[in-house]
């Protein structure tokens, strides 16, 4: 089945480059060249993914996803950019970003980056406990308030200990006691509302009490 893919970008040059790659690709591809355009077609259609650059005029990327979401609309979204580093690439992803990608980038790349949003979007997606995010290979930590995240700061062992435990959150997964000790007093340090629990026989637990059901 052909997947539909609205391009939204006012630089007409890679507007249409990326359309012709990706219709090579087998995409069905749609082009939008400002917010306004994009929002009037998606008014009008649904598509399985959408390609939004982040710096356009009038309403920006960002301002336009987050208005996107607020209403509702869950299209997995890569968000293109020529703003490097991990902090716009939070700043993407907090907004509502499925995936973030720097300019210059390869069709291919894209393409893998596509294929996999649009792949994640046909089941339950499995989601960071607030204040968490992941990206650029890292985990950080994000205020209450916005202020500039911070790397978490985790070794190899912990790190891919708390990939396991939010894959999903919920997950039961063994582990060295001392790895989970360490995990545990980094995450109450800075996520008060996170803790890892011990489930006898079995391994560690991760538990957001900030989701917990109201008693």
């Amino acid at each position: 089945m052909t997947r539909t893919v609205l391009i939204i970008d006012d630089d007409d040059i890679l507007r249409k480059t990326l359309a012709h790659g990706l219709r090579a690709d087998g995409f069905h591809a749609i082009l939008a060249s400002s917010a306004q355009h994009g929002d009037q077609i998606l008014k009008r259609i649904t598509v399985d993914a959408i390609i939004l650059d982040r710096m356009m005029a009038g309403t920006d990327g960002l301002t336009f996803l987050r208005e996107l979401r607020q209403s509702g609309n869950q299209t997995p979204v890569i968000m293109l950019t020529a703003m490097g580093g991990a902090e716009n690439a939070i700043s993407g992803l907090s907004g509502g970003a499925n995936d973030y990608l720097a300019k210059p980038f390869q069709i291919r790349e894209l393409v893998l980056r596509l294929n996999n949003i649009i792949s994640r979007h046909s089941v339950p997606e499995s989601k960071l406990p607030s204040g968490l995010i992941f990206t650029d290979e890292e985990f950080f930590v994000l205020s209450p308030d916005g202020d500039t995240p911070r790397v978490l700061g985790l070794s190899g062992e912990e790190k891919k200990l708390l990939h396991s435990l939010t894959s999903p959150v919920g997950n039961i997964v063994p582990a060295a006691p001392m790895v989970a000790k360490r995990l545990r007093g980094k995450l109450n340090l800075v996520l008060s509302h996170l803790d890892i629990i011990t489930i006898r026989g079995r391994g560690y637990k991760l538990l957001d009490t900030s989701a917990a059901p109201a008693t």
